[in-house]
């Protein structure tokens, strides 16, 4: 290739490797930051000329780390018998390669078809199969089907990876790319195909679309025998913590003995939300810690004046319950305020960041944190073991068995004083 394209492509090597350094962000999730500042630093570094024997060390050093790079790149065009190949292909070849060589299922590199297609808009109301997921994994991953909805009524439970779609196969493509394919019009059906880890399955099932309408009630409350309160928090959404607070308020007018608080196949949310939301039932302290890449560690503490700071407490959990669900489950163990039954949760314990990518050349996906509970566990890809182990399987579910995990629950609060 000539000299002007390699320095191209050098440029934009560069940049996409500094581009990670200079992200942030609060949702449990990932954010595309403002580029403006970035861009202009960046520029200003990669066109200046070296002005100290360090820096032209560290020139020399890049140069020679990418010198089987571009033997290899020289290699390709001189001697691969299908000419001409094509350099843009290589080069997010190239950019895939280096993500996946971190070893981090979260950070990846969507090319600009891809990342136009994730971020389209949707036009009128949303119609699907109607289930929260996981897009930040090798395949899309059912994280918790909607009550009454089509994945529900078809069986998919937490943990189910879609393979493929409609008999195409879903391995190496983004599952936000995926989550597209599995959304359509009412009416219309899409065959999944699902591998489900825990019983090592693989099977397909067909599903019929619906319009799945917008929940705007996320917390529920209400009493039950032995003067117990029960709240369901499915979501951790920017209504939650007024209607948390609304249902804390009528549960505890009825002075309960104890509250459960169930978490269960709560996929997470706002940051903020969990903050909030912790607040409630832990009056002061750290709620996390965020450990971002360059040692930089941001504390969030619990905001004063909670409603529900004294009364005994037990949490649900289960492997539905992810990142910012897993964030308020942690600091309620850690502090020993609530007793955690069910089964290992989800895992995600880690911030992701969307990086557009210069003169529209797609997106790269990076992790850029990790945060810690009180105690500073790392919880990304191990999750929170509960205090009580008690299963509840699909098998007992469909035999109409009663719900284990919540009979556990009432059992301790009645058991305290």
């Amino acid at each position: 290739m000539n000299k002007t394209g390699r320095n191209i492509l050098v440029i934009f090597l560069a940049l996409f490797l500094l581009a990670g350094a200079f992200s942030g962000g609060l949702l449990v999730g990932w954010l595309i930051p403002d580029k403006t500042a970035l861009e202009s630093s960046l520029q200003t570094s990669l066109l200046a000329t070296p002005t100290s024997n360090a820096e032209s060390s560290t020139s020399q050093s890049v140069q020679t780390l990418f010198d089987p790079f571009w033997q290899t790149w020289q290699i390709v065009h001189d001697q691969y018998v299908d000419q001409p190949v094509d350099d843009t292909k290589l080069m997010q070849g190239a950019i895939r390669g280096m993500l996946e060589s971190l070893g981090d299922k979260h950070t990846s590199y969507m090319d600009p078809e891809e990342y136009q297609q994730a971020n389209a808009s949707l036009a009128g109301e949303y119609e699907g199969i109607g289930a929260y997921v996981d897009a930040t994994g090798q395949y899309l991953t059912i994280q918790n089907p909607m009550p009454d909805s089509p994945a529900e009524k078809a069986g998919l439970i937490p943990g189910d990876e879609i393979t493929k779609v409609d008999g195409k196969d879903m391995t190496g493509i983004d599952p936000s790319i995926v989550l597209q394919s599995v959304l359509g019009p009412a009416g219309t059906s899409v065959t999944l195909t699902i591998y489900r880890p825990d019983t090592k399955e693989t099977f397909d099932v067909s599903i019929t679309r619906e319009k799945i309408q917008p929940v705007d009630e996320q917390v529920t409350g209400k009493m039950l025998d032995n003067d117990i309160a029960y709240i369901s928090l499915p979501t951790f959404g920017d209504k939650t913590t007024d209607q948390l607070k609304e249902v804390l308020n009528t549960l505890l007018a009825n002075n309960p003995k104890g509250l459960i608080l169930d978490l269960r196949n709560d996929g997470g949310g706002y940051l903020k939300t969990a903050i909030e939301v912790v607040s409630q039932f832990v009056p002061s302290g750290v709620v996390m810690y965020e450990e971002e890449g360059n040692g930089t560690e941001n504390t969030y503490n619990a905001i004063a004046g909670g409603l529900a700071t004294d009364i005994p407490l037990v949490v649900l959990v289960d492997g539905g319950t992810a990142s910012a669900a897993e964030i308020t489950a942690g600091a309620i163990q850690d502090y020993g305020r609530g007793t955690l039954v069910g089964v290992t949760t989800y895992g995600k314990g880690s911030v992701q960041n969307w990086i557009e990518l210069d003169n529209s050349q797609g997106a790269v996906r990076v992790t850029i944190a990790r945060w810690l509970t009180p105690n500073r566990r790392q919880i990304n890809g191990v999750g929170l073991t509960p205090d009580y182990s008690v299963e509840y399987t699909e098998d007992q579910k469909k035999a109409g068995i009663a719900d284990p995990q919540l009979a556990k629950a009432i059992e301790l609060l009645s058991e305290s004083k």
